[in-house]
């Protein structure tokens, strides 16, 4: 188990920032949601008590290596829980798990790839641009509100992010077509 600050440091930030895609990872594996948060804490935890065995070929693939390390790690907490719970009619069997899994690693790691693209591609555009985007999507916001605010016309700015998001999407499209797959 690792125990100097930056490890810890370091396995926290990469925790918070990848819990969801391991959390839809371990929930796309169980046949309901009674242990998906036993699931994710165990997993958790023996990610930390395993940290310093994680070995990432870059700090450019950190993100996504982990991503795949803990969702190994979930793969073998959600096989130990089924088996726990066998006498639910339920719970898929052993060779179900290992095809779902294969699946949803593949899923969870273009998720990042995309996320990433996302991200990259948000940067690039001026900054208001960037706001005016991300605004839209705040929760409680609307055109209609954010216009009003602006002093824009509504047609005006759903124009504009039409525009934006197309810009976005062509990004993001060039992005993962440009972008090496590690499998």
């Amino acid at each position: 188990m690792p125990s100097n600050a930056p490890d810890y440091e370091r396995f926290v930030s990469l925790l918070a920032r990848h819990e969801s895609s391991v959390r839809s990872f371990a929930s796309m594996l169980l046949a309901s949601a009674d242990g998906l948060d036993d699931v994710v804490q165990e997993t958790a935890l023996e990610c930390w008590r395993k940290f310093d065995t994680f070995q990432p070929e870059s700090r450019e693939t950190e993100n996504i290596e982990f991503v795949r390390w803990a969702c190994v790690i979930a793969k073998f907490k959600v096989l130990s829980w089924q088996r726990n719970k066998a006498r639910d009619r339920l719970v898929f069997r052993d060779g179900v798990i290992e095809a779902l899994a294969a699946e949803a690693t593949g899923l969870t790691a273009e998720s990042e790839l995309r996320r990433r693209a996302v991200e990259n591609c948000l940067q690039e555009l001026p900054q208001q641009h960037r706001i005016l985007l991300l605004s839209v999507y705040a929760p409680g916001e609307s055109v209609a509100r954010i216009a009003r605010e602006t002093g824009q016309k509504a047609r005006r700015l759903y124009s504009t992010l039409n525009r934006l998001r197309g810009l976005i999407q062509s990004c993001v499209t060039e992005r993962l077509t440009e972008e090496p797959r590690h499998a």
